[in-house]
């Protein structure tokens, strides 16, 4: 067993226990306030999870981007409506930069400064139960508070529009970060993972309700068209775990992910979301839509990560310039983007 696999163990762990879906719905519906939120939230900062990113020497764990793709995945297989991935970048970046991280979560996300100093962030994913958020404006990071800022509610419940007037940027923190790094680039690697996550646990549902599910005196699963429809399914959602392992590797040092690497990702993990979500709601025969079925919970997510960063249009042309650019045969340019040594 290596580091990785005892780090999504431990958040295997903790959000099966804790993560439930009565839970996963207590904190959609009261947001940051909500006693759940605050609980789960408590619960996940004893673990040290949070801080796995950060050096031992700042009370972390040491790990690098890859090597925290195990309890990435983890987050987005538990459906956790609190950006514990977003809050473990953010924090080493803070570290980075030498400041001291914030009690509380943090959400990540890209703004721009108005005509009168002011910030506006049109998308804010957690914005509605993330403490602070870091964001990227130009060429300048920003650390600010959600309490106090002006917010618009999104059509995922735990998403927010948020805005800061000019006097509450001059009073937040400017993190100096490389200028190599961009937001999206970062965000696309974090969702992917999750999605990775998504969209296996969408997976073992939907192959569990066709295994009890009888129709005509037999499981459905034992139909050819569902067991097509199981396949394609398996096929998806294989080769996305796999493409997000590679947007988290191989990027170099701490958290800097390598961009080619993330247009892979979050391109077929993207691509992936709306087919394996697709598949699973036909195999339920519909009844996953409804609010009482736990499958929406995950759905939801993965329609709504889909476009976060990005969608696959997106990271399809970032692929496609690199392609173009790029001055010797295709298969050394996908030889690049694959030649990763995952851990044992």
């Amino acid at each position: 067993m290596n580091d990785n696999d005892l780090f999504a163990d431990a958040a295997h762990d903790v959000l099966a226990d804790r993560c439930t879906p009565a839970v996963v719905r207590a904190i959609e519906c009261g947001g940051r306030a909500a006693d759940a939120a605050r609980g789960l939230w408590e619960q996940l900062e004893s673990t040290g999870l949070a801080d796995a990113l950060l050096g031992e020497d700042e009370g972390g764990a040491g790990l690098e981007l890859d090597q925290a793709f195990g309890v990435l995945e983890q987050c987005g297989a538990h459906a956790l409506p609190l950006p514990l991935a977003e809050t473990m970048v953010a924090r080493a970046l803070l570290a980075q930069a030498g400041l001291v991280r914030p009690q509380g979560s943090i959400a990540l996300a890209r703004g721009q400064r108005g005509a009168g100093g002011g910030l506006h962030c049109a998308l804010v994913r957690g914005g509605q139960v993330a403490d602070t958020v870091l964001v990227q404006a130009g060429g300048a990071w920003h650390l600010l508070p959600v309490d106090g800022a002006h917010a618009h509610a999104h059509a995922l419940a735990l998403d927010a529009a948020l805005t800061w007037s000019a006097a509450q940027c001059d009073a937040a923190s400017t993190v100096a970060v490389d200028a190599a790094l961009d937001v999206r680039t970062l965000q696309a690697a974090v969702v992917a993972a999750q999605m990775a996550g998504a969209l296996s646990s969408v997976f073992q549902r939907t192959l569990r309700y066709a295994n009890e599910r009888q129709q005509f005196g037999r499981p459905i699963g034992k139909f050819q068209a569902v067991q097509h429809q199981l396949a394609v399914m398996s096929e998806h959602v294989f080769a996305a775990r796999m493409a997000a392992q590679l947007g988290c590797s191989g990027g170099g040092v701490g958290i800097q992910p390598d961009r080619l690497r993330v247009a892979t990702a979050k391109a077929r993990c993207s691509e992936a979301a709306l087919a394996v979500s697709e598949a699973a709601h036909a195999i339920h025969g519909a009844i996953g839509f409804t609010e009482e079925h736990d499958l929406q919970l995950f759905t939801r997510r993965l329609h709504a990560w889909r476009q976060t960063a990005g969608s696959e249009g997106y990271w399809h042309t970032v692929a496609g310039e690199a392609l173009l650019q790029h001055s010797g045969i295709t298969l050394d340019l996908v030889r690049r983007i694959t030649d990763v040594e995952f851990p044992a």
